[in-house]
């Protein structure tokens, strides 16, 4: 059984964080999007770091980051989006949250 975020040091979260980190794609990421639980984060936004701030629940900085953008819940226009472009997702469950970040083709 896997160590709790409470058990492990910051770093050792974020390893273990970082290989639950997977790829996903619209169709998968639906389901969760229907029931609300699904966190966009920016671009320049490190999906492991701010998973380990959740796992943690650091409230303080989740809610410095809502304030500032750099992370949000998905709305009813990026699920219109996703729907038409059917982009790739980096993604991580940290629950009940599925943070994502959109792959971008460069």
């Amino acid at each position: 059984m896997a160590d709790t975020p409470a058990e492990l040091n910051d770093a050792e979260l974020q390893q273990q964080l970082n290989l639950e980190t997977g790829r996903l794609g619209w169709p998968e990421l639906q389901r969760h999007f229907a029931r609300g639980v699904v966190i966009i984060l920016s671009r320049d936004m490190d999906l492991v770091v701010v998973a380990s701030r959740f796992a943690q629940d650091d409230r303080i900085r989740v809610e410095q980051w809502l304030d500032q953008g750099n992370i949000r819940r998905a709305s009813d226009a990026d699920a219109q989006h996703w729907s038409r472009t059917e982009p790739a997702f980096w993604a991580i469950v940290v629950a009940p949250w599925v943070l994502v970040q959109e792959i971008t083709v460069q």
